[in-house]
């Protein structure tokens, strides 16, 4: 389950996108806590959403829970680095920055071609 990148952090790392974690500040941008920044509590892949600390409700027993979230309703704002995700940030900044393409006018033969 993966999510966007705020716009500092698409320029800081030139990545879109990563899997989000335990431990990323996000801002919510759609549902019900729209606006809201708070960090990831909970990832949730079996429903396929997330919990965020300051996203909750109360049940009518008094009892506090977290509302889910869509990870793709979300911006992240603050990664939470580790040794794990410093490698993936670099392995996939430096597949974006390699040459697209394949052939270089040089390396084609034209010999053949009217």
């Amino acid at each position: 389950m993966a999510a966007r990148l705020s716009k500092e952090l698409k320029e800081k790392y030139s990545v879109r996108s990563l899997p989000i974690r335990k431990g990323d500040e996000v801002k919510i941008l759609k549902g019900k806590g729209k606006n809201k920044t708070g960090k990831v509590v909970q990832v949730y892949r079996k429903k396929w959403c997330i919990h965020v600390d300051k996203v909750n409700r109360e049940k009518q027993n008094g009892q506090s829970v977290f509302l889910p979230i869509k990870p793709s309703y979300c911006v992240i704002e603050k990664l939470h680095l580790n040794k794990d995700r410093k490698e993936l940030l670099e392995r996939r900044a430096k597949g974006k920055t390699k040459n697209k393409n394949k052939y270089q006018a040089k390396d084609v033969n034209m010999a053949g071609v009217e």
